[in-house]
């Protein structure tokens, strides 16, 4: 069997590396419309035995040849890709796994369930770390207790030694992160679907040392199906973005100057995007190299046998220097990775549309994890 990895930044060459290590495919492209950046995957990737092709993917015909000729293609395009790489992968007759993480996208995904289904195709969006790992955790979580009450899910991908002015480091597009503070984010509430304004909801919770007490809001993006997919199982469901203190109240208050916003606005003559002003200043001032760390913790309370208990899971995942690949590349890249293999290997069997909490055996996918080094805790106790 053939895979594709369509674009080749941070999260393309983790899961091109991947998939390098760990699958069976027989042969592995990577593509991007980038001479650059294929230059700098290919010394990435030197001491692998994967391809890059230079395509553009909005050019639909280089796109359908490509997709012919492999069995698995792997977005880690901008989510706004998606839909239309799905749409093409139906009618090639290729599977498909992106990173999702846009609710809107990954609905039109699902409506090609039928076409998907009649073509034998396999379809999985939001295959990354949150949705991604969050919802194959989520389903462990349903498929372990009796009943549910509630299931918070919090994630950050951070720097390892934080620096002003926002103590953050740009681990993946400054465009998506923006998207993820500005959109509503969805919540389960006993049944309802309800929409709640980001960057709100702020708590506090602890980490093992060095990080102790950190912050978490409400973000979009990270629960994706998921108060759909559980709405008559779990009471409660949220999720929020893990931050160090301080820094919601930094960037609500650039958001509420109105940089957050896409309408363009007349600055001495010229028409500009106020989001496009911000994408830019924070490319310039926030670090975007270093040691970085993913901090995962969602907790559940339900029932399990007759008794009420809590069921924690915790990851701690830091930058790994001798690949030089960061945290969020592994926590994000390595779980797509896994999703395609286990399509390329028949785990997945099933034809049509699915989000991974519907498809994805959760204790076959904790380890793969494990034999990639991504520690996975899980604690149930009592309460």
């Amino acid at each position: 069997m053939k895979v594709a990895v369509l674009g080749g930044g941070m999260m393309g060459r983790a899961i091109a590396f991947d998939l390098s290590r760990f699958s069976r495919f027989e042969h592995i492209t990577l593509v991007d419309h980038d001479k650059r950046v294929l230059s700098s995957a290919k010394a990435f990737l030197k001491k692998t035995t994967v391809e890059t092709k230079q395509i553009d993917v909005e050019d639909l015909t280089a796109v359908k040849t490509l997709l012919r000729d492999v069995d698995v293609a792997i977005s880690a395009l901008p989510y706004r890709f998606n839909y239309s790489l799905a749409k093409i992968a139906v009618g090639t007759t290729t599977h498909f796994v992106d990173l999702g993480g846009n609710n809107s996208i990954v609905a039109a995904e699902r409506r090609l369930f039928t076409s998907a289904k009649q073509k034998g195709v396999t379809i999985i969006p939001d295959s990354g770390l949150a949705p991604g790992l969050v919802s194959i955790i989520t389903k462990d979580i349903v498929n372990t207790l009796d009943t549910v009450d509630t299931v918070n899910l919090r994630v950050g991908g951070l720097p390892v030694h934080p620096q002003g002015p926002l103590n953050y480091q740009i681990v993946f597009s400054p465009y998506g992160l923006i998207n993820e503070y500005v959109e509503d984010a969805l919540i389960l509430d006993h049944g309802k679907i309800l929409k709640k304004k980001s960057m709100t909801g702020l708590e506090t919770l602890r980490f093992p040392q060095p990080f102790g007490t950190m912050e978490a809001f409400l973000t979009s993006g990270g629960v994706s199906t998921l108060p759909s997919t559980y709405r008559n199982k779990i009471g409660y469901l949220d999720y929020k973005t893990i931050r160090y203190p301080g820094h919601c109240e930094k960037v609500n208050t650039l958001l509420g100057l109105g940089l957050g916003s896409e309408t363009k606005m007349n600055v001495k003559n010229q028409n500009v995007s106020p989001r496009d002003v911000l994408v830019s200043l924070l490319r310039k001032h926030v670090p975007t190299t270093g040691e970085d760390v993913v901090l995962l913790k969602v907790m559940s309370q339900g029932t399990k046998n007759g008794k009420h208990v809590s069921r924690e899971y915790l990851v701690i995942d830091y930058y790994d220097s001798a690949q030089q690949m960061t945290a969020m590349m592994r926590t994000t890249g390595f779980p797509v990775s896994i999703t395609a293999q286990m399509i390329e290997n028949g785990t997945i069997e099933d034809r049509g549309v699915f989000c991974p909490e519907e498809i994805i055996p959760p204790r076959v996918f904790f380890q793969e994890l494990k034999k990639r080094n991504i520690p996975l805790i899980i604690r149930t106790r009592s309460v």
